[in-house]
């Protein structure tokens, strides 16, 4: 453990007590968000950030020495394990490097090698591998035996040769050598599949692609996975592109790293077909493998990192609060859906009107509209952005302006993930009689109110914020989904009498049962009147109420510190404080000019220290705090309905959907998202996105270019650029042909490297991610 803790107080830039400290709590079952708010003194001062690495890297850490402790013992079983061998072993500090060394070890099948050396061939190895004046076959007549299979020199000489390679190819320093040369030097090269050119006309970009493998960014990687599963492109690695042989090259490291002569000694030319073997068919179909996969986790990590921060944008949008609210779920033939909820989402109405073709119901379904707003007075109207989003925005204007005493406001508002609820569980539970495209409604209408409580009822996966979400591991990207949730949830805080289950079951140290046992007792009993009546809750311990008190708000109940981020375990601090200026609760609670005035370090006692006390204040100053910004809403342009109503230097208002590694997409109004490339959204060099822009945001874009065939649209953010006489409507022109009918494309020369992958990055976009972003929105 002390090897560990070590370890991690490097890579968390803290000491070995506040890894201890923190590791010790988790092994408790405290929860990260719990840590990082309510146990300030015991980890000194760690963050979610670092208590989230912290908890993951623990895991892969203690695996690691759980797998070196077995292999420590397998290879000392064998009889094999010298004092060199172990020392080795306990230093390296990856798994790979271990399975490395453990990787001569290892039980196997046996081997042409392992079968040359049972036929006594390894002396004959040894002695041409050390000696290379040797002639290999007046060397190898002295172990011709025909009872072992060893009928001649050849086979003599073939024994030898696969027990070398095998050695050679189970060599960690080896091993190692290439990994870096790989890492540093190696190019992923793509080539389209002979006879896929149509087929896979999306990856066009790729079909004759060389990038250098550290540089390759995740959404380009995965496209070119994906590709290469769907049977389109094939994948492989040049070790080192500056050589004219690149397998010689190889070969020659082999020889190099074990000072072999394969120049002119007498057994040169059989060493060198040694060391050629041994890298064509041990060496490098393995580490090409290794690298591709290598690559394909980065890539992953990448794409989830992607999901997780756009989640995060959007869990934490502006909410626009406690208002009744009208959702309308837009269509054109199976009609217009609409809910009405009141302030804290309580279905109060539903319909369904026809304002659109075929029937063209238009004033009657104003006439509806108006009635409903009136008779359960409506504040605002959130408009789902899917199929007739538009059009109904159209007759939800047309409502505000023949009432506009009504001072109705409406939004367009993303309905990604509504279906979804709309045909979950939860759903039916709440709303058994309601039908499911109703239901949809009442999720759009909700998610508007509060996008946090709403969107937690959805599968994280499901919401659509993701890049190639559906190529990365499923279970890596639900389980780091599943922490962002629980972060968002619980930095915000839940009303314990309003809440819903799946909202109650991502607060710390909640589960779905407690969750839905708290619904079921303030169901029974009424509205919680504080915090201490949580513990009357069926199965609710001391342990989860340790954990869940903190985030749980009880708004106007017993005590006033219910309703803040305060913990119960608190409440004494915050006593001494009040006594300390003759003041009770009610009156300290957001009373600036005393509070800014107290110094923390005078309340500070064996169990609460300053970060505690200075939290407790600054939650005093402002009780309940909503970290989330203020609600504003975009205007869509008038008249702009459709990609063809798009016009190259037209300058619109939009809403960022999602943010890639490229650049952010916005969405307008047209039932499109358009792309601001990372290059267009400042005029200052940026390296993520996310510097500028995040999901929810109000952004002003101008249009660059408009292609309605393919339903792709590029914007800039730099407002002030001009755009090039030259831009417009893109044509889909075929590639140029060679007289044999493959595409042609331009050589490449490798000073120009940089710049193809800059284009063939905003390519990539424009085929495979825009397609599958835009299938997964639908």
């Amino acid at each position: 453990m002390s090897n560990i803790s070590a370890r991690l107080a490097a890579e968390l830039n803290a000491s070995q007590q506040q890894v201890n400290a923190a590791t010790a709590l988790l092994d408790e079952g405290a929860t990260v968000p719990f840590i990082a708010r309510y146990r300030k003194e015991v980890t000194g001062g760690l963050d979610d950030t670092q208590l989230r690495l912290l908890e993951q890297r623990l895991g892969y850490l203690r695996e690691l020495e759980e797998r070196r402790a077995f292999i420590i013992k397998t290879i000392d079983e064998q009889g094999k394990l010298t004092e060199q061998l172990a020392s080795e072993l306990n230093q390296v500090q990856s798994k790979t490097e271990l399975e490395d060394l453990y990787l001569p070890y290892k039980p196997k099948r046996r081997t042409k090698g392992q079968i040359a050396i049972e036929a006594g061939l390894e002396p004959l190895a040894d002695l041409l591998f050390s000696d290379p004046n040797q002639t290999p076959e007046l060397a190898a007549e002295a172990f011709i035996n025909a009872d072992k299979g060893i009928e001649d020199c050849k086979a003599a000489l073939d024994g030898a040769k696969f027990i070398l390679m095998e050695r050679f190819s189970e060599d960690a320093k080896l091993l190692g050598k290439f990994r870096n040369q790989l890492k540093q030097h190696g190019y992923l090269q793509s080539r389209v599949v002979p006879g896929q050119e149509e087929a896979g006309s999306k990856y066009r970009d790729y079909f004759e692609h060389d990038e250098k493998l550290a540089g390759v960014p995740s959404h380009r990687a995965l496209a070119m996975l994906r590709a290469r599963n769907e049977g389109i492109l094939q994948l492989s690695i040049n070790p080192e592109p500056q050589a004219e042989d690149p397998q010689q090259y190889c070969a020659q490291m082999i020889a190099d790293h074990y000072g072999l002569d394969v120049s002119g000694s007498a057994a040169s030319g059989w060493l060198m077909t040694v060391v050629q073997w041994a890298w064509k068919i041990k060496l490098a179909t393995h580490l090409e493998n290794e690298m591709l996969g290598a690559t394909r986790e980065n890539a992953e990590q990448g794409a989830i990192d992607v999901f997780a921060k756009n989640l995060k944008d959007l869990l934490m949008a502006a909410p626009a609060g406690p208002r009744v609210t009208m959702g309308i779920d837009p269509g054109l033939r199976t009609g217009c859906k609409i809910a009405v909820v009141d302030k804290t989402g309580k279905l109060l109405a539903t319909s369904t009107i026809y304002p659109h073709a075929p029937q063209n119901h238009w004033d009657k379904s104003l006439r509806t509209l108006e009635q409903q707003c009136r008779q359960h007075k409506v504040e605002l109207i959130a408009i789902g952005n899917g199929t007739a989003s538009r059009e109904t925005d159209k007759l939800a204007a047309e409502l505000l302006k023949a009432a506009c005493e009504l001072k109705l406001t409406k939004v367009m508002v993303s309905e990604a993930g509504a279906s979804v609820y709309s045909a979950s569980e939860f759903a039916a539970n709440e709303f058994p009689d309601l039908d499911v495209s109703l239901r949809g409604a009442v999720s759009i209408a909700r998610r508007l109110q509060d996008p946090l409580a709403e969107l937690v009822k959805i599968e994280p996966k499901s919401i659509g914020v993701g890049q190639y979400q559906h190529d990365v591991s499923q279970s890596q990207l639900g389980q780091t989904l599943t922490t962002v949730v629980e972060d968002c949830v619980n930095s915000v805080g839940v009303d314990v009498n309003t809440a819903s289950v799946p909202l109650l079951t991502r607060v710390s140290g909640l589960n779905k049962t407690l969750a839905s046992n708290i619904v079921k007792f303030r169901d029974t009993n009424g509205s919680f009147s504080n915090r201490k009546q949580l513990k009357q809750v069926e199965r609710l311990g001391p342990k989860a109420f340790e954990q869940a008190a903190g985030f749980l708000r009880i708004a106007n109940g017993d005590d006033p510190l219910d309703a803040s981020a305060v913990h119960p375990e608190a409440y004494p601090a915050v006593k001494k404080i009040c006594t300390s200026k003759s003041l009770d609760v009610t009156a300290l609670i957001g009373n600036s000019d005393v509070l800014s005035k107290l110094d923390p370090a005078e309340y500070v006692d064996d169990k609460f220290g300053v970060p505690t006390i200075t939290d407790i204040l600054g939650e005093l100053d402002k009780p309940g705090r909503d970290p989330r910004p203020e609600f504003k809403t975009a205007q869509f342009k008038a008249g702009v309905e459709a990609i063809a109503d798009l016009k190259v230097g037209m300058t619109l208002e939009g809403v960022v959907s999602n943010v890639a590694n490229f650049g952010a997409f916005v969405d307008v109004g047209v039932h499109q998202d358009g792309l601001v490339h990372i290059s267009a959204l400042t005029d200052k060099f940026i390296s993520d996105p996310r510097e500028v822009v995040k999901a929810g945001d109000i952004v002003k874009v101008k249009v660059i270019e408009v292609d309605v065939a393919r339903k792709r649209i590029s914007f800039t953010m730099r407002l002030n650029d001009e755009i090039p006489a030259n831009t417009g409507q893109k044509q889909n022109k075929p590639a140029a042909q060679k007289p044999g009918g493959k595409p042609q494309r331009p050589a490449q020369r490798k000073d120009s490297r940089r710049d193809n992958r800059r284009d063939n990055g905003n390519a990539a976009m424009g085929n495979a991610f825009a397609e599958a972003f835009a299938k997964l929105k639908k």
